[in-house]
């Protein structure tokens, strides 16, 4: 009959110095109590963090929408008394170029269109033609009471009540004529309005 031997346990714990057999030799147990766990500098990070440092994760289209806030494209188009005004604000004394507005005298490569002026029903076909060529996304402001609601001359019939009777308007600047402050600020308040409604353009 084969001889039965005792069955020895070991406890196991986690701590890697003081897990070991005792069948394991001295030396080799005093190695083993000198292991270390190796430190991993990217431990809890994801991939690209590790192999890009600093790069910073932002959805597309928020991304979309700051390079169109941020390069906005005025078209150099005045129609009547506000057009100072406009031409005004474009000077170096306000400085739009922080802001990266750049005006630009072709509406092949305008986004934005500033309606500065009275618009009579003649101008108007030539407005709406000029809106049509400019490249989508396109945004409207619509400067002064005249292009607002016709301001002083609403009661005159040849006069158009409002350039939003043929073209889409983003926003409206108040006054007549307006301060230039007051465009710049319907320019802020357009990048404002890019920025919430990204992801919806295109859609």
């Amino acid at each position: 009959m084969a001889e039965r031997r005792p069955i020895s346990f070991h406890e196991i714990k986690d701590d890697p110095a003081h897990a070991i057999s005792d069948v394991v030799p001295e030396e080799l147990r005093h190695q083993v109590k000198q292991l270390r766990p190796t430190p991993h500098m990217g431990q809890g990070k994801a991939p690209y963090r590790q192999l890009l440092p600093g790069v910073i994760q932002l959805p597309a289209d928020w991304l979309i929408a700051w390079g169109r806030k941020s390069s906005l494209w005025p078209l150099t188009f005045g129609l009547a008394c506000c057009a100072i005004e406009m031409i005004a604000t474009f000077m170096a004394r306000h400085d739009l170029d922080r802001f990266g507005i750049l005006p630009w005298p072709s509406p092949r490569q305008a986004d934005v269109m500033i309606v500065s002026g009275t618009v009579t029903k003649k101008m108007a076909p030539a407005v709406k033609l000029l809106y049509e060529q400019m490249p989508y996304p396109k945004w409207v402001i619509s400067m002064g009471a005249c292009a607002t609601n016709g301001g002083p001359y609403s009661r005159y019939d040849r006069v158009l009540q409002g350039v939003d009777k043929i073209i889409p308007v983003d926003v409206y600047v108040p006054g007549c004529p307006p301060r230039p402050e007051a465009l710049m600020d319907a320019f802020l308040a357009l990048q404002k309005k890019i920025m919430e409604e990204r992801g919806k353009i295109g859609r």
